[in-house]
């Protein structure tokens, strides 16, 4: 199982078997972000899709959504369906 030290969790966690994007971005998702982090971004980006209807032809969407994972995995304050209520933990 590969180990990658997941840069929301700050701690050593199983991490992907292989980048989930294309390019530079998959890349780095690969080799700072955990399993389990990405399954978790996973929810929250189907549920901004719906809530949002997000047209993911659009470039722009696109571009919120980038900003919207990068502020998930670094904990920052980051976008959430309306009347989200977190699990215990998060």
């Amino acid at each position: 199982m590969r180990m990658v030290f997941c840069r929301k969790y700050q701690k050593e966690l199983p991490g992907l078997a292989q980048p989930p994007l294309p390019g530079s971005k998959g890349t780095e998702i690969y080799n700072e972000v955990s399993e389990q982090a990405w399954k978790e971004w996973q929810a929250n980006q189907t549920m901004l899709i719906n809530e949002h209807r997000l047209n993911l032809m659009d470039a722009t969407s696109r571009q919120w959504l980038v900003t919207e994972m990068d502020r998930f995995f670094a904990n920052e304050t980051y976008a959430k369906p309306a009347g989200y209520v977190p699990q215990s933990g998060e």
